[in-house]
């Protein structure tokens, strides 16, 4: 467990301006895909339905290396039409598709095939628009956005955001969360549901959560400090 202090947004990447807070712009995401992993602990991801924003604070994320990485769609340098995003500039949006029925969503770093999986969400706007596209309309809000699949579902993140410039997109963008908090305890363990990969990658400690966060999907899972 580590922990990550916060400096102000504007001290060190380039910000727009959006009508509710502060968008985070390239330079934000133009870093290596393990520093890029933690910085996105925090921050807003967000999308506009119909007029109304919908999204939450960012708990969980995962780093996939690249070429290097077995884990990776991108390993060994395999570029296709499914994961081409993660070989664009940095701030991408990767989506795709598991078991034909949910989404995950990623964000592209640098280095060539790189990219973050975000994995869990804290509600913050829009909480009512998740329930009715989760059809979860009890429960704790906390669990809304528990998990990848879940997290695109309350966001209603599709196919059709892959490629995305989350720098420039209208429809889906990260923002500086611009809280009081001044530092956060970061969570450090293997990612998850990766045995494929083999012993080796399948334990290393890429995966990366707010310690004390309620809307991780899951703490214990082999923890490195």
């Amino acid at each position: 467990m580590s922990k990550r202090r916060y400096s102000e947004p504007e001290d060190q990447f380039e910000v727009k301006k959006t009508k509710t807070n502060s968008r985070l712009g390239h330079s934000f995401f133009n870093r290596k895909c393990e520093e890029l992993a933690t910085a996105l602990l925090g921050v807003l991801l967000v999308r506009k339905i119909d007029g109304h924003l919908v999204g939450g604070r960012i708990v969980e994320t995962e780093a996939y290396l690249g070429e290097s990485d077995q884990a990776a769609h991108s390993y060994k340098g395999r570029k296709t039409s499914r994961n081409e995003a993660m070989f664009m500039k940095p701030g991408t949006c990767y989506v795709y598709s598991i078991y034909g029925i949910h989404h995950c969503v990623n964000v592209s770093s640098c280095g060539e095939g790189a990219a973050v999986l975000i994995r869990a969400l804290e509600p913050v706007y829009g909480v009512e628009k998740m329930r009715q596209l989760t059809g979860k309309f009890f429960g704790k809000e906390t669990d809304l956005c528990k998990g990848p699949g879940n997290l695109c579902k309350a966001l209603n993140i599709t196919k059709k955001h892959d490629k995305e410039d989350l720098s420039s997109s209208t429809e889906i963008w990260i923002e500086a969360n611009g809280g009081d908090d001044d530092e956060i305890q970061v969570s450090t363990t293997s990612r998850i549901g990766i045995d494929y990969a083999g012993p080796d990658w399948s334990s290393k400690p890429l995966r990366f959560y707010v310690t004390n966060s309620l809307a991780v999907s899951k703490h214990k899972h082999k923890t490195h400090k």
